[in-house]
C-alpha cells in the first residue's frame, strides 16, 4: 500500500534505534546481536545492549564510549594515570635523598576518555561482516621536561622534542585502540587489523578496578593481527580454539609472532563481572589457555654490528572466571565472583603495560665519546629491539629475560540495591628469575607486588563513580624495597 504523499516526503530511510529494538524487529539476528554486545562488553558492559544505532536499511552504525575524570594522589613521584608495571622511585638516604622518592604527587585527567564507532554491514548468507574503530587519548606525545630547555644560543642543551606538563594532560594525544574488520562465517571467524593481544584472551578476564587498565601484573596489550577462530556453542557449554599471526616483538623481525588458545565455557554458570571500570555485564565461568611463540634478530653486541644474534622466545597463560554466588542480567545483588591470570615465559614482557624490570644492555667495547681537537664522535650501540625483551650478557650472549606472574581478583555485588553498588579487590605479583644478572648502570627490580581495594556505584543511570585505593611494592635485586601509595577517584558518564 503506498504511503499518503504527506507521509511519503517526512519518511526518511535512516532511523535510530537500540541494538535491542533492532533485534525485536528482526533487523538483526541473534547471532549478530551477540555479536555487537560482544564488540561492545568491554567499554560500556550490559549498556550496549541499549546502545543507540543509526540504521540505514540492514546498514548500522554504533556509537559508544565514555567519559572518564580521574584524581589521584601518589605517595611517590613514580607514576602517571596508567601505572603498568613502572619501577617505583627509591627513596632516599640521608647521604642521598631522592627528590621522586620521597615526595607526592596529585594528578588530574581525562586521557583515558574512550570513543569508538561499531560499523555493520547487512548479512549475506549467513556471512557478517563488521568493522569497529576505537581511540582514547593515551597516545604517544613528547615526554614531559621542566628544563634545562632547548635553545638556540646554547646547543649544549637538549634538543629533542619536549612538552610541558600542562599540555601533556590538558592537549592529550588522539590514538587508536581498535581498528580492524571482522568476518564471521558459518566455518570460521576472521580478524583482520589491530585488536587484543590473544594471549591473554583479552579482553574476558580484565580485573575490576578504578585505576586505569592495564593494572600491574595484567596480560594488556592489543596490536594488528591475522586472527582464525571457531567456537561449537550450546545453551549449555561453549568451546572455542584460536590462532593468530602477530605483529612482531621486533619491528626488523622477519616473522610474525604466533599466539594460539583454547576457551571453554559454562553458559549456565553465572556470575556479576565488571572488567576494567565500564564494562559491567553478566559472564559465565570460563577458563583459557594461551601460547606465545616468537624469535627475535637482535644486532650483535658491538658498535658497529655486522650481524645478527637470534633468540626463540616463548610464553603461556591461564586466565579463569569463577562465579561462587551467581548473578543474571535481571539480578546481581549478592553475585561473588573470582578471577585470576598465571603466566610465565622469556621475552613477553611487551604483553604487560610498562614493564621491562629495570633491565638493560651492556656497553660493548668502544662505546662512548671520542674528542678530537676539531669534533665530538659519539660511538652507541644500538639493539634494534624495545627494552625488556632481551638483553646481552657481558660475554656477548643473548639472553630472553624471565618473567612470572600472577593475578587474582573478586568482585561482591550488595543485596538490595540492584546491582548498583559493588566492591572489589585485586592482588598481583610478578618476578623475574635472571633480573638479577643484568644490572647494566642501574639496579634492576627482582619482583613487584601490588593490590588494591575499590568500590563502585552507580548513581543515575550511565553516570558510574569509583574509589580506589592501591599499593605497589618494588623489591629491587639488592634487596630494598620501594612502596607507593595511591588513591583515586573516577567518574564515568557512559555512552
Amino acid at each position: 500500500m503506498d504511503l499518503p504523499a504527506a507521509q511519503a516526503e517526512t519518511s526518511s530511510p535512516v532511523e535510530l534505534m537500540s541494538l535491542r529494538l533492532m533485534r525485536e524487529k528482526g533487523l538483526i539476528s541473534k547471532a549478530e546481536y551477540e555479536s555487537a554486545l560482544h564488540d561492545l562488553s568491554d567499554s560500556t558492559g550490559q549498556l550496549a545492549a541499549s546502545q543507540e544505532s543509526v540504521v540505514f536499511g540492514r546498514w548500522a552504525t554504533t556509537l559508544y564510549g565514555f567519559i572518564e575524570g580521574d584524581m589521584i594522589y601518589d605517595t611517590t613521584r613514580s607514576l602517571i594515570e596508567v601505572p603498568g608495571g613502572t619501577l617505583i622511585a627509591r627513596a632516599g638516604t640521608a647521604t642521598s635523598p631522592s627528590s621522586a622518592g620521597d615526595n607526592s604527587r596529585f594528578t588530574f585527567g581525562v586521557r583515558n576518555t574512550r570513543l569508538g564507532i561499531r560499523m555493520k554491514a547487512p548479512e549475506f548468507h549467513g556471512v557478517r561482516v563488521t568493522g569497529t574503530l576505537e581511540t582514547d587519548f593515551l597516545g604517544n606525545q613528547p615526554g614531559v621536561q621542566t628544563g634545562p630547555y632547548p635553545n638556540t644560543t646554547n646547543t649544549t642543551l637538549p634538543s629533542s622534542p619536549y612538552t610541558s606538563e600542562g599540555a601533556y594532560l590538558t592537549n592529550p594525544t588522539f590514538r587508536v585502540r581498535h581498528a580492524n574488520l571482522k568476518l564471521e562465517t558459518p566455518v570460521v571467524d576472521v580478524l583482520f587489523g589491530q585488536y587484543w593481544q590473544l594471549f591473554g584472551w583479552g579482553p574476558v578476564y580484565q580485573p575490576n578496578s578504578v585505576e586505569i587498565q592495564g593494572l600491574p601484573g595484567e596480560i594488556y596489550a592489543r596490536t594488528p593481527q591475522l586472527r582464525i577462530s571457531k567456537t561449537a556453542k550450546s545453551d549449555a557449554v561453549s568451546f572455542e580454539v584460536a590462532v593468530a599471526a602477530v605483529r612482531p616483538v621486533q619491528r626488523d623481525g622477519g616473522l610474525p609472532d604466533g599466539e594460539a588458545g583454547l576457551r571453554f565455557a559454562v553458559n549456565s554458570w553465572t556470575g556479576a563481572q565488571t572488567n576494567g571500570s565500564t564494562g559491567s555485564t553478566v559472564a559465565p565461568l570460563s577458563i583459557a589457555a594461551t601460547g606465545l611463540l616468537r624469535q627475535v634478530a637482535v644486532n650483535q653486541f658491538a658498535v658497529s654490528p655486522k650481524y645478527t644474534n637470534n633468540l626463540t622466545l616463548s610464553a603461556i597463560a591461564v586466565d579463569a572466571f569463577l562465579p561462587v554466588i551467581p548473578g543474571t542480567k535481571e539480578n546481581k545483588d549478592n553475585s561473588f565472583s573470582f578471577n585470576g591470570e598465571f603466566s610465565t615465559g622469556y621475552g613477553y614482557a611487551d604483553m604487560f603495560t610498562s614493564t621491562n624490570f629495570g633491565v638493560g644492555f651492556p656497553t660493548p667495547a668502544g662505546a662512548g665519546f671520542t674528542t678530537t681537537p676539531t669534533s665530538v664522535k659519539a660511538a652507541f650501540f644500538s639493539p634494534d629491539i624495545d627494552p625488556g625483551i632481551v638483553t646481552y650478557d657481558a660475554n656477548g650472549h643473548l639472553h630472553g629475560i624471565q618473567i612470572t606472574g600472577w593475578l587474582f581478583g573478586a568482585q561482591y555485588y550488595l543485596p538490595g540495591v540492584d546491582g548498583k553498588i559493588w566492591i572489589s579487590g585485586n592482588y598481583s605479583h610478578q618476578q623475574s628469575a635472571n633480573s638479577h644478572d643484568y644490572g647494566f648502570g642501574g639496579t634492576p627490580l627482582y619482583a613487584q607486588d601490588w593490590f588494591d581495594v575499590n568500590l563502585f556505584f552507580d548513581p543515575v543511570p550511565a553516570v558510574r563513580v569509583g574509589l580506589e585505593y592501591a599499593n605497589t611494592n618494588d623489591c629491587y635485586v639488592d634487596g630494598i624495597h620501594s612502596i607507593n601509595h595511591r588513591g583515586q577517584i573516577s567518574g564515568f558518564f557512559l555512552f
